[in-house]
């Protein structure tokens, strides 16, 4: 029997993910790192398909996620007989799709190949599951899926998708794959199918090229200002911990059989943690200094009604933007000290969910 409506927030993620099957795409990722390492410690069985690491260091190599892994498949998710291969071996229970080109620039520079990846690769993901015993998957998608009005209210699940760049458009054609192949496929087969959309994440052992946090970090090390391109533009910051554990509540959900929750999902931070990027600069306790000439179209503000999640999922953010900073500057100084950072960081998911 499902869940009653409602009664999400009363699931016990220990006993629902313990022992589950997982394929997490994405796993050598920021993203994909933490929440391989908070799903192991659930008691999952995590199985990862990605790419290799594709920054030095990378959270994947510091923290030795390697280590929680039941098996790590490098391959590309253009491939699509490679993702094929690798559901048919693991014969997940749950999919947790987070592997992408992540960057709005890069799509600027290689827009088929973040087309190629984000899209295709999504159709090959979802494409590999039918027919199987999966009995569901989220698709992470983004923020970005939104057509931004430069509105200064929340944008909600049921507003119109969008995206000026490549990286946004094609997450917001990512949507369309999902709602498609939901319908299409997974409805009869019994697969639970939804999407979840994240604002703007910031944590440890992130080392993304042209992206906002780590180049605050480079700075701050180096001892120089940190060069801006759009100071004033607002954004959904929130520490990686939260969007997870709102990844983790839906598949949870999902999982359970709780009804209705085969859908599409915001987890952003609250109204007050929307802020412009010069205030995690100066959160941080750096100095800033703007890039002058032409940049690419970015947009000027964005944020996310949580408020389906809060009601439906009993989710909510634990974590305002000045714990989240402290917890990303403290992990990146346990870092810098030479710590264990496997175990630094399996403790910032306690401290963040104490079990």
């Amino acid at each position: 029997m499902g869940q009653r409506k409602g009664t999400v927030e009363k699931l016990d993620l220990l006993n629902t993910l313990r022992g589950r099957r997982v394929l997490l795409t994405g796993h050598t990722g920021f993203k994909g790192g933490w929440l391989a390492l908070w799903l192991h410690q659930l008691g999952a069985e995590v199985h990862g398909f990605a790419l290799d690491p594709n920054t030095e260091p990378a959270l994947f190599e510091v923290a030795r996620v390697a280590e929680v892994l039941a098996s790590d498949t490098r391959a590309d998710l253009r491939d699509a007989a490679a993702i094929k291969a690798c559901v048919a071996r693991v014969s997940p229970e749950l999919v947790l799709h987070l592997a992408a080109q992540p960057l709005v620039r890069e799509s600027y520079r290689d827009p088929a190949g973040t087309w190629a990846s984000n899209v295709q690769g999504t159709v090959h993901m979802l494409d590999a599951l039918r027919g199987t015993a999966c009995r569901a998957a989220v698709v992470i998608t983004t923020d970005k899926v939104y057509a931004n009005q430069e509105w200064d209210h929340p944008y909600r699940e049921s507003d119109a998708l969008g995206g000026h760049d490549p990286y946004s458009a094609s997450k917001a054609a990512c949507e369309l794959v999902v709602e498609s192949f939901r319908k299409s496929f997974f409805t009869d087969q019994g697969l639970r199918l939804a999407s979840a959309r994240a604002g703007n994440v910031i944590g440890g052992g992130d080392w993304a090229a042209e992206r906002l946090v780590p180049d605050i970090l480079k700075a701050l090390d180096a001892g120089r200002p940190v060069p801006l391109r759009h100071p004033a533009s607002v954004r959904p910051w929130q520490h990686v911990l939260e969007p997870l554990s709102g990844y983790l509540r839906l598949a949870a959900g999902l999982l359970e059989g709780e009804a209705g929750l085969d859908a599409a999902w915001n987890f952003g931070p609250e109204v007050a943690d929307a802020q412009p990027v010069i205030e995690l600069v100066r959160g941080l306790g750096a100095q800033a200094s703007v890039q002058s000439g032409e940049h690419p179209h970015e947009a000027g503000r964005l944020e996310l009604d949580i408020a389906r999640a809060r009601h439906r999922l009993g989710w909510r953010p634990r974590w305002p933007l000045n714990q989240a900073l402290a917890a990303t500057l403290a992990w990146h100084q346990a870092w810098r000290a030479g710590q264990d950072m496997q175990s630094f960081s399996l403790q910032q998911i306690e401290q963040y969910a104490p079990s």
